[in-house]
């Protein structure tokens, strides 16, 4: 597959995953837990079915570093769709994961004694002015919304304060995951469906104890006139032989498109940049 052809489906899946997660948390407030689960369960069949031989294909890389590998992603997924529920807003959550660059540029330093050019240290301070800008002005507004009483004003900036945490927790255990899959590369080769098989199928058992919450919202979903589903395509780059970083600034790329479309289509009121 040509880099380019790789690139289009980065940005075609992701700017349509966004606005249907969107449109899907407009109608469904909470709704994070199920989507997690539908996403790993088709990815988790299509490995099976695919990828794994229907059981018959042994791992190239050993289960127990899959185990770390996936306790880590489990863990990311859950919490980043949560932060939904926060008081966050679809903008601000893709605009301050766009800091993952940052989180894995220092971890890739003071873990891997990586070194980068200038240029690099100079894209990712842009990054990072931005993503401060946004998240202050989402604070500024946040608290305005709220100002008609002192009381939820501060409740609703501390859920706020809440999933601002969340979003940075799962940040950094993203660029740690990261860097633990790129050891894991170097030692065994690159897999990289086969980890996307694992990292997918692993988890599913996790998701009993959210099962009370999943069905809920199954239940709303069956009830709802139509239906929307999300696409995952942040996985298709690191499945081609590109460069870390042109995969980290491909998927920055490609948040601008969906959030210049959030407030056209969607009419987004819900933007706090």
């Amino acid at each position: 597959m040509h880099p380019a052809f790789a690139v289009g489906l980065v940005f075609a899946g992701c700017c349509s995953n966004v606005i249907f997660l969107e449109l899907l948390a407009r109608r469904h407030p909470g709704c994070g837990n199920i989507v997690t689960f539908a996403q790993f369960l088709f990815i988790a069949v299509e490995g099976f079915l695919f990828e794994a031989d229907l059981g018959r294909k042994p791992p190239a890389i050993p289960i127990r570093y899959y185990a770390v590998m996936v306790t880590m992603f489990f863990t990311v997924s859950v919490v980043n769709n949560y932060a939904l529920n926060l008081n966050i807003a679809m903008p601000l959550h893709m605009i301050f994961r766009s800091g993952s660059l940052i989180a894995n540029m220092i971890l890739g330093i003071i873990i891997l004694k990586k070194r980068y050019s200038i240029f690099k240290y100079t894209s990712i301070a842009l990054v990072s002015v931005g993503i401060f800008i946004c998240t202050f002005m989402s604070a500024k507004q946040v608290t305005s919304e709220s100002s008609s009483s002192e009381n939820d004003g501060f409740q609703a900036f501390a859920w706020w304060l809440l999933g601002i945490g969340a979003l940075t927790f799962a940040l950094l255990m993203s660029a740690r995951m990261g860097i633990f899959q790129e050891t894991l590369y170097k030692q065994f080769g690159k897999h990289s469906k086969e980890a996307l098989f694992y990292n997918h199928a692993l988890p599913l058992p996790g998701f009993i104890f959210l099962a009370s919450d999943i069905y809920d919202h199954a239940v709303l979903f069956n009830k709802s006139g139509t239906s929307e589903m999300t696409l995952e395509a942040d996985n298709i780059l690191e499945s081609r032989q590109v460069k870390w970083w042109k995969v980290q600034m491909s998927l920055r790329e490609r948040t601008l498109l969906p959030l210049l479309c959030s407030p056209v289509l969607l009419d987004s009121k819900k933007m706090k940049t």
